[in-house]
């Protein structure tokens, strides 16, 4: 994304960055809202239940969007002991990707009905690209935090699909390759598979079902 810098696209640049922060921040906020409803206020305790990007940014996970473009936040904290259903951590991990379909599908729905009653404002050029990255970098990490490997929300989630057998296999094996796994990926991606362009265009496709205006 610094790439952005040395082509003079600052506007673009301070844009991305705006974007990816609130996005990482209703992410976690997610997380730690959902935690509560189900009896654990350990984020809420660490200052966590909040959109305050200051509560959630990691300044080395910053670093590292501003510079390559992906990053991460500070993960939320919870305490499975204190959780009052057995699904409870399923539904806290999907919390996060939840909030970044949300935000997609207010943006989405506000550029529709912004061009539908002619909106002025918000038909600019300025709002249009901000609110068309917005979704797009929603759909993205929400697609990106499902997928089932390391320390993404998606293998959480996954072992509640599977019988009881292939849920502790499984989560033995992600406990040992799961991040090997995780950070090939991203590696892969630096040398031209293009697999956050497919997970990309697959977002772009979904965040167009998205539209009700």
């Amino acid at each position: 994304m610094i790439t952005l810098l040395f082509q003079g696209q600052y506007e673009l640049f301070i844009v991305l960055l705006i974007a990816i922060v609130i996005s990482l921040s209703f992410h976690e906020f997610g997380h730690a809202w959902t935690a509560k409803k189900f009896g654990d206020n350990t984020a809420e305790r660490m200052g966590r239940l909040t959109i305050n990007p200051i509560a959630h940014i990691d300044p080395i996970g910053l670093l590292m969007v501003a510079i390559i473009g992906f990053g991460y936040a500070k993960p939320v904290p919870t305490d499975p002991r204190n959780f009052n259903s057995y699904y409870a951590s399923a539904w806290v991990s999907a919390a996060g990707p939840a909030m970044n379909l949300l935000l997609a599908f207010i943006c989405v729905n506000t550029l529709a009905l912004a061009n539908l009653l002619q909106i002025e404002f918000l038909t600019q050029p300025g709002p249009v690209i901000f609110l068309n990255y917005m979704a797009l970098i929603n759909m993205l990490l929400m697609l990106f935090n499902l997928l089932p490997i390391g320390p993404l929300d998606g293998h959480y989630i996954l072992p509640y699909f599977l019988p009881k057998k292939q849920a502790y296999q499984y989560t033995r094996w992600n406990a040992q390759y799961g991040v090997m796994v995780l950070m090939g990926l991203v590696a892969l991606s630096f040398v031209g598979v293009p697999i956050f362009r497919f997970l990309s265009s697959i977002g772009a496709g979904l965040a167009n079902l998205l539209v009700i205006f």
